[in-house]
């Protein structure tokens, strides 16, 4: 290119610098958090309990540690692996990282290149004068023409300089989503871990209420046998005899009934850590699990912890975005162009200096007339936010919401434990008395049935207390965000990494079988 070509690009050199002078514009409402009120620094629910310790909700995420039970932790630490439903929040979060990176490719030029070789041929055709030769002396026409080759090859380069922004909003909001989706996959994480630990828990309340049922049989049949020996020696009649075998046998029916919820929630359980019932069991073991101390925190730590409410919020930086793409299309875009190559009629010439063929220009274009087409985007683009708005703030509330009513709950269920504690103690005692009672010939049949259904009743009662207390731990470490960090979503690099990880790890398994 010679100097004056160079003089003459000088216009073009201007439209450039202005064009990377007006790049740091953008259009469109610069991202803020949606403010929320969140009144009091502490939940109305949990005024009056003793703080737990940092240890109860460890920042690791392995929140289920506080519960004491090394069977439940290794099945927790099978949902990360074998889970399905994280298996799609991680597609999901993968293909939000790729949607990022197309964004990106947007900054970037584009560059194209192509080469060519065609054969053909071009003809002319003229009429030739009345006043001709004898050779020539009718009218008519003649053709000729000739084949020509023709080889080519060009590169060819375009750029839409970003003057209003709508690239770096558009991938502002692309990386928003992308970590929505994160927390969507660290929710879903949660969401498993949470229903594996109350089914789990579940399980050995279910195995306690087994071998109540299973001593109370065992009571029962001891009942009938005095009540046969009384009936063999002329003491009672023979409906206390039938008594004795009903209440038996309800005691059976029980007790094989408590087993089919007991196989249900087993089954459910194998679902949570990625197996099919016929390769998982769980055999039958004493609860070990404590309910653990109350996790405190204020409300401001649901805006941090807690998966949903993050990608909630993302999800309306994501849309604020998005508004400024829809209003950078009300301005003109600039495309800077450039192409270059050779063209030549022989194989032999075609890359010489006098076959070299460029070119190099700006293209400035505006839409005039959309029909509204463009007002109705941006339009909708408000509305979108603001739908994302009203989502986040009921989110939030929603949050509140999830950790008052496990704080409640926690609260009276342990007040009705320990009611409960002293009614199962009388029950046990009068048992113990009428049965002496029974014996001594004092009291019918009817007393003892009377006071052993009630004392069976309350055995029930408790435990089915315990496991509510249980489902509310883990309900309320849950509503607190386990121990998921929000402020994770600050860097995507290590999550994507891990990831990437596990998605290689899978693909290598699948290999090898």
């Amino acid at each position: 290119m010679t100097q004056q070509d160079l003089f003459k690009l000088k216009p073009l050199l201007a439209v450039l610098a202005a064009s990377f002078a007006l790049a740091a514009c953008s259009v469109g409402p610069d991202y803020v958090r949606p403010q929320m009120d969140i009144g009091p620094a502490v939940f109305k629910e949990g005024q009056n309990w003793k703080p737990a310790q940092p240890r109860d909700l460890s920042a690791d995420g392995k929140w289920w540690e506080m519960f004491g039970d090394p069977q439940l932790n290794a099945l927790a630490e099978q949902v990360d692996i074998s889970n399905q439903n994280l298996a799609l929040a991680e597609a999901n979060f993968r293909s939000a990282l790729a949607l990022v990176q197309s964004s990106r490719s947007a900054y970037s030029p584009t560059l194209a290149a192509s080469a060519g070789a065609s054969r053909g041929r071009s003809g002319s055709a003229g009429s030739s004068s009345s006043g001709s030769t004898s050779s020539n002396s009718s009218s008519g026409s003649s053709s000729s023409g000739s084949v020509r080759n023709s080889y080519t090859f060009s590169l060819t380069a375009s750029w839409e300089a970003d003057i209003w922004g709508k690239v770096r909003r558009d991938v502002e909001s692309s990386q928003a989503s992308a970590q929505a989706s994160a927390a969507d996959l660290a929710g879903a994480r949660l969401s498993a871990q949470a229903q594996l630990a109350q089914n789990y828990l579940q399980l050995r309340v279910l195995d306690a209420q087994q071998q109540l049922l299973e001593d109370t049989v065992q009571a029962y049949q001891r009942s009938l046998q005095v009540t046969q020996n009384q009936y063999a020696a002329g003491l009672v009649a023979k409906s206390d005899v039938i008594q004795a075998q009903t209440q038996l046998k309800s005691a059976q029916a029980s007790a094989l009934d408590n087993g089919v919820t007991r196989a249900q929630v087993e089954h459910a359980i194998a679902l949570l850590v990625g197996k099919t019932p016929a390769e998982f069991s769980l055999p039958r073991a004493p609860l070990t699990a404590v309910a653990p101390p109350v996790p405190q925190g204020v409300p401001s730590m649901l805006l941090e912890r807690r998966p949903d409410v993050a990608a909630a919020e993302r999800r309306v930086a994501s849309a604020n975005a998005k508004i400024g793409v829809a209003k950078a299309a009300y301005f003109p875009s600039l495309t800077l162009s450039a192409s270059g190559g050779y063209q030549s009629s022989t194989f032999a010439d075609w890359f010489t200096l006098p076959g070299r063929v460029w070119s190099l220009g700006p293209q400035l274009a505006q839409t005039i007339f959309d029909g509204g087409a463009r007002a109705a985007a941006t339009d909708q683009a408000i509305a979108t936010y603001d739908g994302t708005v009203a989502t986040y703030k009921q989110t939030v509330l929603t949050a509140f919401q999830d950790v008052e009513d496990n704080l409640a709950a926690l609260r009276i269920l342990e007040q009705e434990a320990a009611v409960q504690g002293e009614a199962l103690q009388a029950a046990r005692q009068a048992v113990t008395l009428v049965t002496n009672q029974y014996k001594a010939g004092t009291v019918s049949y009817v007393n003892v049935i009377t006071a052993q259904a009630t004392a069976l009743s309350a055995e029930l009662t408790s435990l089915n207390i315990l496991n509510r207390r249980m489902a509310a731990s883990v309900l309320l470490a849950k509503a607190l965000g386990g121990g998921w960090d929000g402020h994770s979503l600050d860097d995507l690099g290590p999550l994507q990494q891990q990831v990437a990880d596990k998605a290689k790890g899978l693909k290598d398994n699948a290999a090898l079988r």
